[in-house]
């Protein structure tokens, strides 16, 4: 199923700038289930979309979306995320822009080791309900509890939309570059704020339930008070815009079989980031 439900005109392997990568992975949750149907439920919602973009007044697809095979390595979080970051890599060597689809958070470790890899001076922009920092989770470091304290070994980090977290992990909170939820409601200084702590070159790790649960609802663990749609997208325009955005993932859709409209969020998104991206 091709990202987009685009023409097959577009989506080649030798002739797309972009590679879509789903990952339906799910080994390490630990409330609500699902998260591994979501990289197929966000490409079967993907295909109902307009593919133009008012906003951009582009058609980002036009420059190549390939969909990749799935990775379906799931022995272990530490497999997983070693076939992740060698399929990421290979994708990278291939010079195309490439967007990990979770599948549950853990995912994200592996793609963000194959871009701190090969790119300098890279911040990792999360945004997310959780801080995600804690140093091991149920017995493994490549737990989805873990994913900032390993992006931590290899670069900087922003935290925006943060609203949950564990005592033990406040010692990893670096002051200064986490942007917690109860701030961002006080008005959008923050915004800038915190654009001008990432280095040139960012890698954003997108968790859903950093999004409110009022557009959000089907996600792994739905924590009230989150970032709206407006904000968010005004966000990451700016982000892109100011800063060169290198690759991304989005996690934690944990589709139900009832409400749609989070998957078509998530689909949507990923579009509407790729067009702020590529629109020139």
């Amino acid at each position: 199923m091709n990202y987009g439900g685009i023409d097959n005109n577009y989506t080649s392997f030798e002739e797309s700038a972009i590679a879509v990568l789903p990952v339906p992975y799910d080994g390490t949750s630990t409330w609500i289930k699902g998260a591994d149907k979501g990289p197929e439920a966000i490409l079967e919602a993907s295909a109902n979309m307009e593919l133009y973009d008012i906003e951009t007044d582009s058609e980002v697809y036009k420059i190549g979306i390939y969909t990749a095979d799935p990775v379906t390595e799931n022995r272990s979080p530490e497999k997983m995320s070693e076939a992740v970051y060698k399929e990421v890599s290979r994708l990278l060597n291939h010079d195309k822009f490439v967007v990990t689809l979770g599948g549950e958070h853990s995912i994200s470790i592996g793609a963000i080791q194959a871009h701190a890899k090969r790119i300098e001076n890279l911040t990792v922009l999360q945004i997310d309900a959780h801080t995600d920092l804690r140093p091991e989770y149920e017995g493994s470091k490549y737990n989805h509890a873990c994913v900032m304290a390993r992006a931590r070994e290899l670069c900087p980090y922003v935290q925006v939309g943060i609203r949950s977290m564990d005592v033990i992990e406040k010692p990893y909170v670096v002051p200064g570059m986490i942007f917690y939820a109860e701030d961002i409601r006080k008005g959008n200084k923050w915004m800038q704020e915190a654009i001008a702590k990432l280095s040139e070159n960012v890698y954003l790790t997108f968790d859903l339930d950093g999004l409110d649960p009022s557009i959000m609802p089907s996600t792994g663990t739905p924590e009230p008070g989150g970032l709206l749609w407006n904000e968010t997208i005004q966000f990451l325009q700016q982000v892109v815009a100011r800063k060169n955005l290198v690759g991304f993932d989005v996690v934690e859709l944990c589709p139900n079989p009832v409400e749609k409209s989070s998957n078509f969020l998530a689909s949507k998104l990923i579009y509407k980031i790729l067009s702020y991206k590529f629109k020139q």
